[in-house]
């Protein structure tokens, strides 16, 4: 039973550099974890002995931080380091992990996590209809939308988009509108349609528009 709880517990890499000033604090945070078990393995790279690794995971500050698919910059507190712990890689803790990164500018963090899991692009959807996302998250997300565009790695979040088209919401019932043009794929087709009969004029010209956009392009 010990050796199952063990096995279990998460898998840390800690990237710092002399002269850091916000490292040490990290690194302690992180070695007290592991003493209290709290952590089953930490590695430490130190960045200028092993630029190789630190340019493969396209590190551009340090501290940096690895939990899982989870990765951190910056001074982080031992309740900061805890709480990504226990997410866990939980559908909450990524859902999280996104909003936050979207928010600080940091998308590329979601599109590296959608380009190993497709899957996780539904996630974006429930950000969407979370009212505490900020304009800054939906942006964000319009832009990771682009970024995939005609690649078929946000497809997962036509359907989700579609129940969108139904929200009471103005505002979530066009950007599910807006959104499904971004995908670039013939499923959203049929959901456009049914946004030509919506009551808000917003919504019926973002879908009259992207249908007649598809009409040019032979869709």
């Amino acid at each position: 039973m010990e050796t199952t709880q063990q096995s279990a517990l998460p898998k840390i890499l800690l990237m710092l550099a002399e002269g850091c000033p916000h490292c040490p604090s990290v690194l302690n945070h992180l070695c007290l974890m592991v003493k209290n078990g709290e952590i089953g393995q930490l590695q430490i790279v130190n960045i200028g002995v092993e630029p190789e690794l630190a340019k493969t995971l396209n590190v551009k500050t340090v501290p940096w931080v690895r939990i899982g698919e989870y990765e951190l910059e910056g001074l982080l507190s031992l309740g900061e380091l805890r709480r990504w712990v226990d997410f866990g890689g939980s559908d909450l803790g990524t859902k999280t992990y996104f909003y936050e990164m979207l928010k600080s500018g940091k998308r590329d963090k979601v599109e590296r996590m959608i380009k190993q899991n497709s899957q996780y692009a539904k996630l974006l959807v429930d950000l969407l209809l979370d009212e505490n996302a900020s304009m800054a998250v939906r942006i964000g997300i319009g832009a990771v939308l682009e970024e995939f565009q005609g690649t078929g790695l946000t497809e997962c979040m036509i359907p989700g988009l579609g129940e969108m088209l139904q929200n009471p919401s103005r505002l979530n019932r066009a950007d599910a509108c807006h959104f499904l043009t971004l995908i670039g794929s013939n499923e959203v087709i049929p959901y456009l349609r049914k946004a030509l009969n919506d009551d808000d004029a917003e919504v019926r010209e973002t879908a009259q528009e992207a249908l007649e956009e598809r009409g040019k392009q032979g869709n």
